[in-house]
């Protein structure tokens, strides 16, 4: 039996461990300077005047639904096709998340169905970079500004990517990143707010420390939450960070080395990648074509598994998970494409440390078992 090649693993180095030793041998493991020159790190790489340290992106998400002035009786524009955090931040503020279907090509909000799903109660958008691609964020951004909506980017997926010139996270009103272990760079557990808006900045600091605004510890100016980012989760990013062209260029590196290995494939659609846009990979996602349906795909999954290999189906469509579908009333058939697409997605091992040979050994698998299946289904008939 081969080593088994996880579905993820973060990059971790002695610089890391050396950074968070450093932290442990002082007394200030919470709101010190770490997070400090965590944030200027991240402020200075998108182009915003301020960035936040939280806990985790689905606490950013939270905090900026807030800060954005988002609540009850609120409708905001989302996609269907994401991680579920980019609609549980509009259901945590009382607001009700109206989705639109995707492109097929970026997987992002389709922008020719923006229009249509505009309401007197829409305050606000928040457009997700599927996977890190940021395909359609230009025309989003200036569809808010003309329909004068609050436009959040959930960046989640997408740290140190580009489109054009425009970096991920400096489009809107504010962004928000992602540090789970499978990003591009890791604290182990958080999240980055960025904003021009110095007020917004303000409200989510206050937001992240039990809505404190002042330098009294027992005053609080508001309802707030426990989104802090600790000094060790800091130092970890700020590591990560000195090192953020070797990550992202080894993770270049192992997306190129598939699309090299697969493009032949008569049974795959490969991510498309317009020349202007400088992919930050987040995960690699592959879709089967036509001749494969959603049962067909889970049990692809289940014997790639068998042969060690982790993979898993990115994303099943939020609009269907039960809580969504029983409180709004969305069914199957709704959103198409989001469907279509995401009942063929297939997300193979990534992360920068895998080898071209391990590489090699996930595609001559899975190309040996689509080959399999589709000769079982020609048996059957």
């Amino acid at each position: 039996m081969p080593v088994p090649i996880p579905l993820s693993q973060p990059d971790i180095t002695r610089r890391e461990i050396d950074a968070v030793v450093d932290v442990l041998s002082t007394p200030t493991l919470s709101i010190g300077p770490k997070i400090e020159e965590f944030e200027a790190m991240c402020a200075k790489l998108v182009g915003r005047r301020h960035a936040i340290g939280v806990s985790s992106g689905t606490a950013g998400l939270h905090c900026a639904m807030i800060a954005a002035g988002v609540g009850p009786g609120d409708d905001v524009i989302t996609t269907p096709f994401s991680f579920v955090a980019s609609t549980n931040c509009i259901l945590y503020v009382g607001a009700n998340p109206v989705f639109v279907d995707i492109d097929p090509k970026t997987l992002n909000i389709d922008l020719e169905k923006l229009a249509p799903a505009v309401t007197p109660k829409t305050k606000a958008i928040v457009a997700v970079e599927a996977f890190g691609h940021p395909g359609g964020m230009v025309k989003i951004e200036q569809f808010a500004q003309k329909q004068e909506l609050i436009l959040i980017e959930d960046s989640c997926e997408g740290f140190g990517g580009r489109t054009g010139k425009r970096m991920i996270g400096s489009f809107g009103r504010a962004a928000v990143f992602g540090f789970y272990p499978n990003k591009q760079i890791t604290t182990g557990e958080g999240g980055m707010i960025v904003t021009d808006d110095e007020r917004f900045a303000m409200t989510c600091r206050a937001l992240r420390n039990q809505g404190r605004e002042g330098m009294a510890w027992l005053s609080h100016e508001r309802l707030g939450y426990n989104y802090r980012l600790s000094e060790i989760n800091a130092a970890m990013g700020v590591a990560q960070m000195q090192r953020l062209d070797e990550l992202l260029d080894n993770r270049r590196r192992v997306a190129h080395h598939y699309i090299d290995r697969l493009m032949t494939s008569r049974y795959l659609i490969l991510p498309t990648i317009p020349d202007d846009t400088a992919m930050s990979w987040f995960v690699f996602v592959v879709r089967l074509c036509d001749l494969f349906d959603s049962e067909t795909r889970d049990n692809i999954i289940k014997e790639l598994r068998t042969e060690g290999i982790g993979c898993s189906n990115y994303f099943p469509p939020i609009h269907v998970q039960p809580y969504i579908a029983k409180q709004f009333g969305y069914k199957t058939g709704d959103f198409p494409v989001c469907e279509y697409v995401a009942a063929r997605t297939l997300a193979l091992p990534f992360f920068g440390k895998i080898t071209n040979r391990q590489i090699d050994s996930v595609c001559e698998t899975l190309e040996a078992i689509l080959e399999r299946v589709l000769l079982g289904k020609k048996d059957r008939f």
